[in-house]
């Protein structure tokens, strides 16, 4: 066991290792591995074996409405009203049988043969990002690239009209806000905003279900509306799933992409490695989701009191599984602090997209998506490198997303 630093603060939610936590992550995993934050209040996980246990562990429970209710605590109950009945009909709040029925009839647009069938459309939104960019020299990667691919790539899934993209980032914004809130924030203002976000999401969605009601296509929400028709799911758990896809499908991916830059713009000596070899793209991509994922961390509910290594979660506890610790532990991953694209991810998997039943159904989007972006980014900007005039802006305000705010680049 190492010991800690004189100077290491264990506080996971202060201003130093919300910035870097992979330093604590290191210490926990080592000293303290299922540990107990004052501070959040939550048991946090950091091996990797503990963390797939959990996963598979049916006492962990994915279900968390109370975890919303407790932030509005004492508050009115109508502040959340529209946002709660939502989430409640969603797969990801969901445990066994009700979360596999909802994921069934939910991922029916998101097979290898209708991902494929993106693949060109993806090409085609890249390019057309780029050659709005042809006469610069200079972008925001977050604001020009990071953000648009994916959102305009979950419209084409969905089948909503592209142009409301900007729509899709306040929304966004606002829920996830409210699911991992900065320390210190207004639990009441989070908590309204994701509320309206919830009604308008809603407002926005329903004439467009209607419309594929009776024109059907071959988009997401028109399979969504077969297993609807079909009873296989309700029309509020089509529209509450629908809602979950617009607001996933593209916050992490967009988040992801800019991590994965910056990684390679950080590395040198790995950007040119697949300058070149673009052979090692797919494991390039499996080392940026590795080495700084956009989800840090998952939440789960104790069911029942669980022990492990030697401390008690009792039930009802909160429980963050920190997939960022687990990316990095050294028992799974070799050097597991060096970023390397040529690593076997094959033998040595991260679980950036969780595992088992709640792997994440977007994962086979978010891999295209960002083999795509890499390597016509790498391709049309040769000289792309990071903007020494304006340093990136880091988004950590919370424990379950990581990205970047802005993110200058030059070429």
């Amino acid at each position: 066991m190492s010991s800690a630093a004189p100077t290491l603060d264990r506080n996971l939610v202060s201003p130093q290792n919300m910035l870097n936590p992979f330093p604590l992550y290191q210490y926990l995993r080592e000293n303290d591995p299922v540990h107990w934050s004052d501070a959040v209040h939550a048991w946090f996980l950091t091996r990797y074996d503990d963390v797939m246990s959990a996963y598979r562990d049916p006492r962990m429970s994915a279900n968390r409405a109370k975890l919303f209710e407790y932030q509005v605590q004492g508050l009115s109950p109508d502040i959340t009203r529209e946002f709660m009945q939502t989430i409640r009909n969603q797969m990801f709040m969901r445990d066994g049988p009700e979360h596999v029925r909802l994921r069934r009839q939910t991922g029916m647009g998101f097979t290898p043969q209708r991902l494929d069938e993106l693949r060109p459309i993806v090409h085609r939104i890249m390019r057309e990002l780029l050659e709005q960019l042809s006469s610069r020299n200079e972008m925001d990667l977050v604001k020009d690239l990071s953000y648009p691919l994916p959102a305009l790539a979950i419209a084409e899934l969905l089948g909503v009209p592209a142009e409301d993209r900007e729509r899709f980032w306040v929304w966004s914004e606002h829920l996830a806000l409210y699911s991992s809130p900065p320390v210190g924030a207004d639990s009441l203002l989070l908590a309204s905003n994701a509320n309206k976000t919830m009604v308008e999401m809603k407002e926005y969605l329903l004439p467009i279900i209607e419309q594929r009601r009776h024109t059907p296509g071959t988009d997401g929400l028109s399979q969504m509306l077969l297993a609807q028709e079909q009873g296989k799911m309700t029309p509020e758990e089509l529209v509450a799933n629908a809602c979950l896809i617009l607001f996933a499908g593209h916050t992490t991916t967009t988040d992801q992409l800019s991590n994965g830059v910056y990684d390679l713009l950080t590395h040198p000596d790995q950007l040119q490695l697949l300058r070149e070899d673009m052979g090692l793209l797919r494991s390039a991509v499996e080392e940026m989701l590795r080495y700084t994922t956009s989800v840090p961390a998952i939440t789960r509910i104790a069911s029942e009191d669980i022990q492990l290594h030697g401390k008690t979660i009792r039930k009802g506890d909160m429980v963050f599984l920190v997939m960022a610790a687990a990316n990095r532990d050294p028992s799974v991953f070799p050097d597991p602090e060096r970023f390397d694209i040529t690593r076997d991810s094959y033998h040595q998997k991260h679980i950036s997209f969780g595992f088992g039943a709640h792997h994440c159904m977007g994962a086979g989007l978010a891999r295209r998506e960002l083999e795509i972006g890499i390597s016509m980014l790498l391709e049309r900007l040769p000289n792309l490198r990071l903007d020494e005039a304006k340093p990136p802006k880091v988004k950590c305000h919370g424990l379950s997303f990581r990205g970047f705010d802005a993110l200058p680049v030059r070429w």
